[in-house]
């Protein structure tokens, strides 16, 4: 072996071992916020029992402390980290684009801090936008203090991107897959090795303190038959135009936020927090990262039958826009669990209305929900690889492979007709500017 050979496998070793430490260290802090944010949801919930019994002293109560809750998150990004707004992956990229900006020493405070008032709020945000800045700046300290190089902090910094989302959703493959296909675009030995490593050790620490069951529990669902395949195709033309919508609606609201930028963004994100308190006050079930209302997509037709088509429509329609007008707070925040909500509802709608159309379709309408939130990922980031496995992952559902197959091509043909560009290239320009 040559000098130079030994030294390669030498510096693989080490960054394989850092991309292990990177892991084990973001899949406990995130476990960590996973559990934070389950109990500042049920003091949320808890909250809100209590303001009912307080008529309107209690509606100001809950408008007030949502409004605050959503206030002191801006205030937090603003002042202290604006590199941790949003979902945080758009400033991952750019990281990994050469772009080094930001003190990971402040955004995982701000990031943990930030998306526990602003979702603890109401917000309909996704806890894996800050996990996976969480999980890439823990990565990003660990390659600075083990004197990496530019190339293998980089790869470590996408590595524990990786992990974070992984643990946020108890998926470690679909974590490792992401980060390969949507961050660095590319497979090389040193980046996939980090970002197995990672994923496993983060997985591996998070279970612990979060259990190894999936995030969803789904009946065991039958493979469908061939003859199926072209419905689900239809489902994921459905959903190619539900995720240009989607990304139409979270750019416009952002650029309405623009427009009042003489004012601190402080002001707007009190204004969506009390929209979001008033929400709850009287739909407390609609209110933040929705995976309760996936849970309850997932268990088959009730949610259907218990507000009928046309109020399920409603509802689907009030879940989003306020993921847009959520994402517009500019508080700390992903797009996956509202995307994972839609996806499901969609899903279920279209599966229910089959069902009656072809009452001997010979699939259920729970089955078309769990392909849903494969294709509306697809439509909306355009990762249909992860969509697919995030959804095999979250739900156990692998029989559903091709249908899920199926339904990502239509609904990434669709956008890519329509030349509508995938989210995270359209916020791209926010993590540049920041």
């Amino acid at each position: 072996m040559s000098p130079t050979a030994g030294s390669k496998s030498v510096n693989l070793l080490v960054l394989a071992l850092c991309s292990l430490i990177a892991g084990t260290a973001a899949g406990l802090l995130v476990a960590g916020f996973r559990l934070a944010l389950q109990r500042a949801d049920r003091f949320r919930d808890a909250v809100l029992h209590w303001g009912h019994s307080e008529g309107l002293v209690g509606f100001l109560a809950i408008l007030g402390g949502s409004a605050i809750a959503t206030t002191l998150a801006a205030w937090l990004v603003r002042r202290l980290s604006p590199h941790a707004t949003g979902s945080g992956i758009p400033h991952v990229e750019a990281q990994l684009n050469g772009k080094w900006s930001g003190d990971p020493l402040r955004i995982i405070p701000v990031k943990f801090l930030g998306g526990l008032l602003s979702m603890g709020a109401g917000l309909a945000l996704g806890r894996e936008g800050p996990s996976v800045q969480m999980g890439s700046s823990l990565a990003q300290l660990l390659g600075r203090v083990a004197h990496r190089n530019e190339d293998q902090c980089k790869a470590l910094l996408a590595a524990g991107a990786g992990a974070g989302l992984a643990t946020a959703f108890n998926a470690p493959v679909a974590g490792a897959v992401f980060v390969l296909e949507e961050l660095l675009r590319r497979f090389d030995l040193p980046a996939t090795i980090t970002t197995l490593g990672a994923s496993a050790s983060a997985i591996g620490a998070a279970r612990f303190l979060l259990g190894q069951a999936p995030d969803f529990h789904v009946a065991p669902i039958s493979y469908p038959g061939l003859w199926t395949l072209p419905i689900h195709l239809l489902l994921g033309v459905v959903s190619g135009f539900v995720g240009v919508g989607y990304n139409l609606a979270i750019l416009g609201a952002l650029r309405a936020t623009d427009h009042v930028g003489r004012y601190p963004p402080e002001f707007g994100a009190a204004a969506i927090g009390a929209v979001v308190g008033s929400l709850a006050w009287f739909a407390p079930g609609l209110v933040g990262g929705g995976d309760a209302i996936t849970q309850r997509m997932l268990t088959g037709t009730d949610a259907v039958f218990m507000y009928g088509l046309v109020m399920f429509g409603l509802v689907f329609v009030l879940r989003f826009l306020l993921g847009a007008v959520s994402y517009a707070a500019r508080t700390p925040g992903g797009l996956f669990a509202p995307m994972l909500v839609l996806g499901s509802q969609s899903g279920l709608l279209f599966g229910t209305v089959v069902h009656r159309l072809i009452p001997n379709a010979g699939s259920s309408p729970t089955e078309y929900a769990v392909v849903g939130m494969a294709a509306l990922f697809a439509a909306v980031v355009r990762a249909p690889l992860t969509g697919i496995i995030l959804a095999i992952e979250l739900t156990g559902s692998y029989t559903l492979l091709l249908p899920m197959l199926g339904a990502c091509f239509a609904a990434m043909l669709v956008p890519s007709i329509l030349h509508n560009s995938p989210i995270y290239d359209s916020l791209r320009w926010d993590a540049n500017s920041s």
